[in-house]
């Protein structure tokens, strides 16, 4: 086992070394130093010589990936990439191009990020995974063609939609929670209630029927067949035998989910004002930030690599069949 993790943790720098190097590369075939130079300081007729000041500030003022001026690992070292980009594997994020430490800003918008996805995926896994089951129980009736049907509709429908309609309804018409907004403490139940709630409705569909095809492939194998010809009732072989049995490609999904909760939802977290890492993200992206930029993605990468490892790991505390070596 541990030589596995330890395995997948170096292809894992690999793989983060390359999403860094493109990344940057995409970034800065969009973006130039002096057009991020521009935007900061409030337009194109901003003086040169106040953009290269602002570039020497910031530290854009080096070449992007090769130096040729320097000698030996100055080549790597004193450019933009290796300044920018590659201290992030020791943990420094450097600043915004505000001023503002990326590294504090991660922390303190961590807590409305996790506010708001924890609930979601907590209360979207079981309402998920209960109607899977109630599907399958009544698998071939009407009421399961009608659930699949809804369920289809569910995810024919943008997300945009359910955060509109929730707003509008509970908010404007009703009156009964914040229609966007956050504050911390006792009161942020009244800000998190209807993103929470968009955001379970909005999942429904497309949880639902991927639980239901799990569940309707374990039905048919000759477990569950024998588990019948003992005389196990259709509710004891789904609850006790076929949900067991389906947690792998379960936990495949909800595992690699977890640690990407950290990062926020893009667009709840824009919509509803949430102070949350999603925010943050849209925020930098329309400033043309590419501190913060990178530094989320980063963070993203390694978050998402942390779940694969997870997933493995708990394939083998859901099926002690499966060992990793």
């Amino acid at each position: 086992m541990s030589r596995y993790v330890l395995r997948r943790v170096l292809y894992g720098l690999l793989v983060l070394i390359g999403v860094n190097f493109l990344t940057f590369i995409l970034f800065f075939q969009v973006n130039s130093p002096e057009d991020m130079a521009r935007l900061a300081l409030g337009g194109k007729r901003v003086s040169d010589e106040a953009v290269e000041q602002w570039k020497r500030e910031k530290g854009y003022d080096l070449p992007l990936l090769l130096n040729t001026q320097s000698q030996g690992v100055g080549v790597l070292t004193d450019t933009v990439f290796f300044q920018k980009s590659m201290k992030m594997f020791v943990g420094q994020f450097g600043r915004a191009d505000d001023g503002r430490s990326i590294a504090n800003e991660i922390v303190q918008r961590a807590g409305p990020s996790l506010a708001l996805a924890v609930p979601v995926f907590v209360l979207g896994l079981l309402i998920n995974i209960t109607f899977a089951l109630v599907l399958t129980f009544f698998r071939g009736t009407y009421l399961d063609v009608s659930g699949v049907v809804l369920c289809v509709l569910g995810m024919s429908i943008s997300g945009l939609f359910y955060i509109i309609a929730g707003q509008y309804v509970f908010s404007k018409i009703l009156n009964l929670v914040p229609i966007s907004g956050f504050s911390a403490g006792q009161e942020a139940w009244r800000f998190l209630i209807l993103p929470v709630l968009v955001g379970v409705v909005s999942g429904i569909g497309t949880g639902t029927r991927w639980y239901r095809t799990i569940f309707l492939e374990e039905t048919s194998k000759d477990y569950v067949r024998t588990a019948r010809a003992k005389g196990l009732s259709e509710s004891v072989v789904l609850g006790r035998h076929v949900l067991r049995n389906g947690l792998i490609p379960i936990l495949t999904g909800s595992v690699t989910v977890i640690p990407l909760l950290f990062m926020g939802s893009l667009i709840t977290e824009s919509f509803f004002g949430i102070p949350g890492l999603g925010s943050y993200t849209i925020e930098a992206i329309q400033s043309q930030d590419f501190a913060v930029v990178r530094a989320m993605v980063f963070m993203g990468a390694v978050l998402y690599l942390l779940g694969l490892i997870l997933t493995d790991v708990a394939y083998t505390l859901a099926d002690p069949r499966v060992r990793l070596s």
